[in-house]
C-alpha cells in the first residue's frame, strides 16, 4: 500500500541578522523536501547591480528608477541554493562589506520591494510541494497566508558573535563594530516605511540565543510537521 505523499506547505521565517535563518530554513528544508528561497540574497543582489552599474545608492529617485532593470534569478534547491543578475553568479559578490553596509537603503525603497516582493511570490507559488521563504517581511508582507510562521531572535551579543564567526580576511571586524552594525541595521530594517521587520502577528517566535543550531532546526522542523499533521 502507498503512503500519500506529505502535503505541500509554505513557511515563512523571518527574524533579523544573526539569529540562524539562513542555516535554519536551508536545513528544514532539506530534512522535508521542500524547496528554499533566501530574500534576502534578492535585495543585496539588486544592490550589488546598484553599485557596479553607477546607480547612486543614497539616491531613492536613482534607484527607484534603475529597480526594473536587472534580471535576477533564484534557484532554490536548499543544498546549492544559487543567485544570479543578468545572467552572471553573484553569490559571491552579494556578500561583501560594500553590499551590507548599503543594502538597508537600496530595500527600503518602495519600487524595489515592489519588485522583489512580486519575484518572490511568484517562486513561492510555483514552488512543487512546498518551499521555506526566509527573509524580514514574509510572514507580515509577501506571504501574509503562509501556512507556517517562524520568527527567530537572539541577543545582539549571540547575534554579533555568529557573524563576526561568519566574517574571514579583510571582512573580518571585531565584536563591538559587529554588534554595533547589527544594531544599526535593525534600527534601519524595523522603521522603513514600506514592509518593515516585525514579527506577524500568528507567527511562533523561537530564540535562539542559548540554542545550537541543531535544536533550532529540529524546533522548526516539529512546527511543519505538526502543521502537515494538522491537514490529514
Amino acid at each position: 500500500m502507498e503512503t500519500a505523499a506529505p502535503s505541500a506547505v509554505i513557511v515563512a521565517i523571518d527574524g533579523p541578522s544573526g539569529t540562524g535563518k539562513s542555516s535554519t530554513s536551508k536545513a528544514v528544508a532539506a530534512k522535508l523536501g521542500l524547496r528554499y528561497l533566501d530574500t534576502g540574497a534578492q535585495y543585496r543582489a539588486i544592490t550589488w547591480w546598484m553599485i557596479t552599474n553607477g546607480v547612486d545608492t543614497e539616491d531613492p529617485h536613482a534607484i527607484a528608477v534603475a529597480a526594473g532593470k536587472p534580471a535576477i534569478v533564484s534557484g532554490t534547491d536548499p543544498g546549492a541554493p544559487t543567485i544570479t543578475v543578468d545572467g552572471l553568479d553573484a553569490s559571491g559578490p552579494i556578500r561583501t562589506k560594500e553590499v551590507t553596509s548599503k543594502v538597508s537603503a537600496v530595500s527600503a525603497v518602495p519600487e524595489v520591494r515592489t519588485r522583489i516582493t512580486e519575484l518572490q511570490r511568484t517562486i513561492a507559488a510555483d514552488a512543487d510541494g512546498g518551499i521555506v521563504v526566509e527573509g524580514r517581511d514574509i510572514g507580515t508582507t509577501v506571504l501574509p497566508d503562509a501556512d507556517l510562521k517562524v520568527f527567530l531572535t537572539a541577543s545582539a551579543e549571540a547575534r554579533a558573535a555568529r557573524r563576526s564567526g561568519e566574517l574571514k580576511g579583510k571582512e573580518a571586524t571585531d565584536l563591538a563594530a559587529t554588534r554595533e552594525a547589527l544594531i544599526k541595521r535593525d534600527a534601519a530594517d524595523s522603521g522603513r516605511k514600506t514592509s518593515p521587520l516585525a514579527k506577524a502577528g500568528d507567527a511562533v517566535e523561537v530564540d535562539t540565543t542559548d540554542l545550537t543550531l541543531d535544536q533550532v532546526i529540529e524546533c522548526v522542523v516539529t512546527l511543519v510537521e505538526e502543521k502537515r499533521a494538522g491537514r490529514k
